[in-house]
This record gives structure tokens, sequence and C-alpha cells, in this order.
């Protein structure tokens, strides 16, 4: 059995990827984005965090998150979040047919992956990088031709302070960047 280690840096700010079990296309949903925003709130109120950027895909989500100083805990928020979003939407998504006795002995259901990918941005060239990757990865997953179309991003909240130009259509240089799709 592979020996999982995450990154563990107090303050630290990281890029996360999160999947639908069995990629379900599903993110994107009313109901799944509702769950999702009540369920940072809920987290938010005894486990703080800053959300730096996001994107939501039908399938699969990312976030850039800074953790405050003293705090490093990134994946008790993730099982929290995870579990509100279960509990709020899975009796519409629970699949019987994909249960299997480990989730339902976990209490799983079936709408996440169990895992997540993490990263931990190492300086600012590398927070850079993945911002880039996450704002234009609807463009790299074929969801559209232009960022300022995605609805489900942080990229128009950084249009407004000038980070981006709203015609910015994705980095050059995210095609060498590997992240845990």
């Amino acid at each position: 059995m592979p020996d999982y280690r995450r990154a563990s840096v107090p303050g630290g700010s990281y890029f996360f990827t999160l999947v639908t079990a069995r990629r379900q296309p599903i993110l994107t949903r009313r109901d799944i984005r509702q769950a999702l925003r009540e369920a940072i709130e809920v987290v938010r109120s005894t486990q703080p965090l800053r959300i730096d950027a996001w994107v939501l895909l039908p399938d699969h989500l990312h976030r850039i998150w800074t953790l405050p100083p003293g705090h490093a805990d990134f994946s008790n928020r993730w099982r929290l979040l995870k579990r509100h979003v279960t509990h709020a939407c899975g009796d519409r998504y629970n699949r019987v047919d994909r249960m299997t006795n480990r989730r339902a002995g976990k209490g799983q259901g079936t709408l996440w992956q169990q895992r997540f990918w993490e990263h931990l941005i190492g300086d600012e060239a590398d927070f850079a990088r993945h911002f880039a990757y996450l704002h234009g990865n609807p463009i790299k997953h074929g969801l559209l031709k232009r960022v300022q179309d995605w609805p489900w991003s942080s990229f128009h909240r950084w249009v407004g302070p000038g980070v981006y130009p709203l015609d910015w259509g994705g980095a050059p240089a995210t095609d060498a960047l590997v992240v845990g799709e």
C-alpha cells in the first residue's frame, strides 16, 4: 500500500485537485454549487482558510488555499467540506451500483473520489503558475474558447484589480505544469 505523505506547513498556500467518483460530470449543477458554497461557510466558521483562487469543472475542481499562521491541517477541512456536500446532495447522487463495502463502512457515498491531490506552493513563481493553470483549466478541457465565458471560477474576481485582462486566454507555461488530474 502506498505511503501517502502530505505537506504540512503552517500558514502555507496549497493547490488542490478534487475529483468526483468515476468522474461524474455533476459539480456545476446548481444544487452541488450551493452545497459547496454552504460547506465553505460552515468549514470556515471553525477552520479558517483563505481561498486565493478556484475553478469548478463538471467532474473536478481546483482550489488554492492559504491557511492562517499556525494552521496546517487542510485534510480535515477537505474532509468536512466533502462530507457537508455529500450529506446535502448525496441522496440525489448516491449510486447503489457504485457503493463498495469500504465506502459504505466509512459513510462516504459515491459523490467524491476518496483522496485528493495537493501541492504545497513553494514561492511566488509557483503560485503564479498554479494560479494561471487553475484559471485556464476550462480551456484546457475544451469547455470553451475564452476564460471570461466560464462562470464557475474566481477569474472575474481578479479582472477587477487588474491581475488579469478580461480577454486573458490562459498562460503559455501551463502546458509544462503537472498537476493531479
